[in-house]
């Protein structure tokens, strides 16, 4: 890194964006905070905690000496991320916000916002490493992973606990070349560490869960705002009736809580499952409205060997050629062995995998990497599963 630069810092109120801005502080740079307000439907709710996250980022600003700004990037985060967040529902499929927010308001608005202020390059407190490749000769294996030509490689985070390459895989050269990860090199641990012993006032601040926008509240009764919603049949895999659902929107594959149905028990014997057993959801039929659910976790329903998906984005620009590679399906998944086929730049692609995947639900973005690299990935469009 060069001797000093202008760095803006995402400062969230938690700690590890404020210990990012100390790292970099005391690196020499010359460093300013801003607060990204991206939410606003409901300020006076409950369970909105914004106001109290730039509380608590102002006072971290205050701490370290450095200037703060509040900037209001709740319409771009309703046109860019929640419209398609309801768009994904309403089909049925379970989307990932946090994905789309880092590629289009936190690496995208953000981003240009902080070059109008002068900056060289943004900050987050992401657990993620960018690497910078100088350029050299081509060979068989950065071919075949789509690093041919690319200055620019997304790392996971050093602490396997906290990694969230998986939620950054959607960035760009142009984006990863403007971008720093402090706390990428660090555990949890020492992050807490640091924030305690230079006296940050959010030291000890529990971290963010959920999707940003939801907060705290129950989620169902998040959607039940903005959703349309038809009740119909709830079925097992025999295609019994076995209860009511309230809407296919409200329910994801491979969940367990809230179904419905808690307590039934089978009648028969039920692959997979036993009388007691927990029943999962495992499919939803949009055409008919039914959702269809089993008994067991490790129901043959809840298995993929297969998936396809689209929307597919490179961290290189380009996608790798067909070949062995690892994925997640969901987000703290170990990585799975799996076969790429069919990759193009932004379209579809398909993985197999030698070990069947665990719910692995349309919506969701299935991310591939290449040992610590992490190369992009896609939105989950269809499962196979490993019987029928």
């Amino acid at each position: 890194m060069s001797a000093k630069r202008r760095v803006v810092v995402g400062l969230s109120g938690g700690v590890d964006s404020a210990v990012s801005a100390h790292l970099l502080k005391q690196q020499g740079h010359e460093v300013i905070g801003i607060f990204m307000k991206n939410w606003e439907d409901d300020d006076d709710s409950e369970y909105c905690s914004s106001r109290q996250d730039f509380l608590d980022a102002a006072s971290v600003a205050d701490v370290l000496g450095i200037e703060i700004e509040h900037v209001n990037f709740a319409a771009d985060y309703k046109d860019r991320v929640f419209a398609d967040f309801l768009r994904e529902y309403q089909a049925g499929r379970t989307p990932n916000p946090d994905v789309l927010c880092n590629a289009e308001i936190k690496f995208k608005a953000f981003l240009d916002h902080a070059m109008r202020l002068g900056a060289e390059c943004i900050a987050t407190g992401h657990y993620a490493r960018v690497r910078q490749v100088a350029p050299g000769p081509s060979t068989a294996d950065s071919a075949r992973v789509g690093q041919v030509g690319s200055s620019f490689q997304l790392l996971k985070g050093l602490d396997p606990l906290k990694d969230q390459s998986y939620f950054l895989h959607r960035l760009s050269q142009a984006q990863l070349s403007k971008t720093l990860f402090p706390v990428g090199e660090l555990p949890k641990t020492e992050v807490r560490r640091i924030a305690e012993e230079i006296g940050l006032p959010n030291a000890k601040k529990k971290d963010s869960t959920g999707i940003c926008f939801i907060g705290e509240r129950p989620f169902r009764e998040f959607l039940n705002r903005y959703l349309a919603h038809t009740p119909g049949p709830i079925k097992d895999d025999r295609g019994r009736v076995i209860g009511e659902h309230v809407g296919l929107s409200f329910y994801t594959l491979g969940q367990r809580k809230g179904i419905g149905i808690g307590g039934l028990k089978a009648r028969g014997a039920v692959r997979g499952g036993s009388d007691h057993a927990p029943w999962f959801t495992a499919r939803k039929d949009m055409a008919s409205n039914t959702l269809y659910a089993v008994q067991g976790h490790d129901h043959p329903w809840l298995q993929s060997e297969a998936l396809v998906t689209d929307d597919a984005s490179w961290v290189a620009g380009q996608a790798p050629l067909p070949g062995p590679l690892k994925a997640k399906t969901r987000y703290r998944q170990a990585d799975a062995p799996c076969l790429l086929e069919g990759a193009t730049v932004t379209h579809a692609f398909r993985l197999l995998f030698s070990t069947p995947q665990w719910a692995a639900t349309p919506g969701q973005s299935a991310v591939l990497y290449d040992g610590d690299i992490c190369l992009g990935g896609g939105v989950i469009s269809q499962v196979q599963s490993a019987f029928p």
